[in-house]
């Protein structure tokens, strides 16, 4: 009775890393028609801040001409940047929204 080798499967066990995003920054800029409270309820309503958050980056706005709203993958930032030029353009009101590399 002879033994028989069985094949053996080697795998490679090479590291691979996950390479994270890009991420960008999604920022509204100043403007001088847009109402300080609208900009403080997209900033609740599309970024997730609460009334004090959103009052300090609308002020940040209005100081220093543009604020970041928070930093996303791509495909999200472009999203938001589409929602708040929307809900802006549906009140009538001329609020910038833009997205840059981080």
């Amino acid at each position: 009775m002879g033994t028989r080798k069985q094949d053996q499967l080697v795998l490679d066990a090479r590291r691979t890393r996950a390479v994270p995003p890009p991420l960008y920054k999604v920022l509204l800029l100043n403007d001088d028609y847009t109402p300080m409270d609208f900009v403080i309820v997209v900033l609740q309503k599309y970024f997730g801040m609460d009334r004090e958050r959103a009052t300090r980056v609308m002020l940040q706005v209005h100081r220093e001409g543009m604020g970041v709203c928070g930093t996303f993958p791509r495909d999200i930032a472009t999203t938001k940047v589409e929602q708040v030029a929307s809900f802006a353009r549906q009140h009538q009101h001329p609020l910038a929204c833009v997205m840059e590399e981080n």
